[in-house]
């Protein structure tokens, strides 16, 4: 009986990337979204949250209120969750062209869009990763950022 043991990486393979473990190309449409794309998707959400509460409250509540903060982070909250579940992605991650799936390619449903999205407000989870670049949030929903 022959047992076979894995392979060592040698100098002529090349170097791992992220997605590779999940069959991703390493690049263009389908592989997975970088953090800088990730980063800008968060801060156009969190500056368009802000926006729908000032329309609500006016500038000088939301600026001088404990509770405009957490009327930003409930508006955030509720965006990312709804069209995550139905377009595929925050409205920040539609402008920067990533699409959250669940790494089967089906898109998320609504509880595993608020799971995640509770997550990312919880701070943390989205800075813990592994080397396909999925945080937490990523891996208690069975979901990936993809680039569009």
């Amino acid at each position: 009986m022959v047992v076979s043991t894995p392979r060592r990486p040698g100098p002529s393979d090349p170097p791992p990337y992220a997605g590779s473990r999940l069959g991703l190309p390493a690049d263009g449409p389908g592989s997975v979204a970088g953090w800088g794309r990730r980063l800008s998707a968060l801060t156009i959400d969190w500056l368009a949250a802000s926006l729908v509460v000032i329309a609500f409250v006016g500038v000088e509540q939301w600026s001088n209120s404990g509770t405009a903060s957490a009327l930003t982070l409930g508006v955030f909250w509720l965006e990312a969750t709804l069209l995550t579940a139905l377009m595929g992605g925050s409205f920040g991650q539609l402008i920067t062209r990533v699409r959250v799936t669940r790494l089967d390619g089906r898109p998320l449903d609504l509880l595993r869009a608020a799971g995640r999205t509770l997550l990312i407000c919880l701070v943390i989870p989205p800075l813990v990763f592994n080397p396909e670049q999925r945080g937490l949030h990523d891996l208690a929903t069975d979901a990936v950022a993809l680039k569009l």
